[in-house]
């Protein structure tokens, strides 16, 4: 299978988490604080950033096992079990959000 199917559904679920994910509110009050003055106090682009810190920490925190993984088994690069494991991570911190996503829907 080709990787680049990977690395899209593993960023289709960072950007499913980071829209939907409950921990809105907390990543929306944390981006009005320090993104207020930077973002010209635009409501929309703080609500984006937030919406894009959630997502890059989804795909981080989703990539923690497969590198565990890959350190274990000395993969000099990452293998289509790692990747699988990555994705497999993301989804796993995506079910929060999936709910609102299929309510709302995209």
């Amino acid at each position: 299978m080709d990787r680049t199917f990977y690395f899209v559904g593993i960023a289709f679920f960072g950007m499913i988490n980071g829209l939907f994910s409950p921990l809105m509110p907390v990543a929306y009050v944390f981006s009005t604080a320090l993104m207020a003055e930077p973002l010209f106090g635009s409501q929309a682009a703080i609500f984006y950033f937030a919406s894009l810190m959630l997502s890059t920490a989804t795909v981080i925190l989703g990539g923690i096992p497969a590198a565990i993984y890959e350190h274990v088994k000395g993969a000099e690069d990452s293998t289509t079990v790692s990747l699988f494991i990555w994705l497999a991570a993301t989804a796993l911190l995506t079910m929060p959000a999936v709910g609102t996503f299929l309510q709302v829907g995209l």
